[in-house]
């Protein structure tokens, strides 16, 4: 897997870096089965979090979340994020 992470407007912290890392591994279980993560994190005034998520088979998704700290909104782009990668990984496994 692929993982692209990226500030834009403002400097990730060494905590910040260390908490995304630590959320991306909630994923790891399907790392066989993303190609490519595309992070984005923007600041302005509150976090704006855009995540993209390319599969082996094609398909993709995208979520987003906001919030005006860091860490509840890495939280629920995650939740989000970990949802739509379990239902990718049932809708294969149903296929086969």
């Amino acid at each position: 897997m692929n993982k692209s992470v990226t500030a834009v407007g403002f400097s990730f912290q060494q905590d910040q870096t260390d908490l995304i890392n630590k959320k991306l591994d909630r994923i790891k279980y399907a790392e066989d089965l993303i190609v490519d993560l595309i992070l984005r994190v923007r600041e302005d005034k509150k976090f704006y979090f855009d995540a993209t998520i390319n599969f082996k088979w094609g398909a993709n998704g995208h979520v987003t979340s906001d919030d005006f700290d860091f860490a509840a909104g890495l939280n629920k782009l995650m939740d989000v994020l970990d949802t739509k990668v379990k239902k990718e990984k049932d809708k294969i496994q149903e296929k086969k």
